[in-house]
């Protein structure tokens, strides 16, 4: 068994059902949730001009190989209706690896720990709140320290569910 932390992203159609529908099939489909981050609602990243995104964090443990993991999300993501037009933008859901244990891997289709996670606070904000003191495998930093140094200066806020 291996814990794998994902991040979870949309900002296309409905985004509450989009993520809800997605954190059902990857119980069914890659393992247990230990834990889940609140939902955030952030800036997009990358390409700025598109619709804020909602994102949440999620611990799960699983008996699938990194790559079966990677198989199964692209099917989840798939049969939720993401479609990749642009680089960066708008998408019904999104779904990263950002850890698989401590592994490191560095492959055409598959990089583990997930590049550039430390730049980025819409994904370390999360993170941080479910697994703070998980250490980067290759920066050797925690999430915490990471975002201590993140310069990231995009928006990453509490998703009030009442808007």
């Amino acid at each position: 068994m291996a814990v794998v932390y994902l991040h979870l992203g949309s900002n296309e159609g409905d985004r509450e059902k989009s993520i809800s529908d997605c954190i059902r099939l990857l119980e069914e489909k890659v393992g247990n949730i230990l834990a889940k981050s609140s939902l955030y609602e952030t800036e997009a990243w990358g390409v700025k001009e598109q619709p804020d995104f909602l994102n949440q964090a999620l611990e799960i443990i699983t008996s699938l190989a990194p790559r079966e993991v990677l198989d199964e999300i692209k099917t989840i993501e798939h049969s939720l209706g993401r479609e990749v037009k642009v680089k960066w933008g708008q998408r019904k859901i999104d779904i990263d690896i950002l850890f698989y244990d401590d592994e490191i891997i560095n492959t055409e289709h598959l990089n583990i720990p997930h590049p550039q996670l430390e730049k980025r606070n819409f994904v370390l904000v999360p993170m941080l709140e479910i697994a703070g003191d998980k250490m980067h495998p290759t920066l050797n930093k925690t999430i915490e320290e990471l975002y201590d140094e993140c310069r990231d200066d995009g928006e990453v806020m509490i998703y009030d569910f009442s808007s």
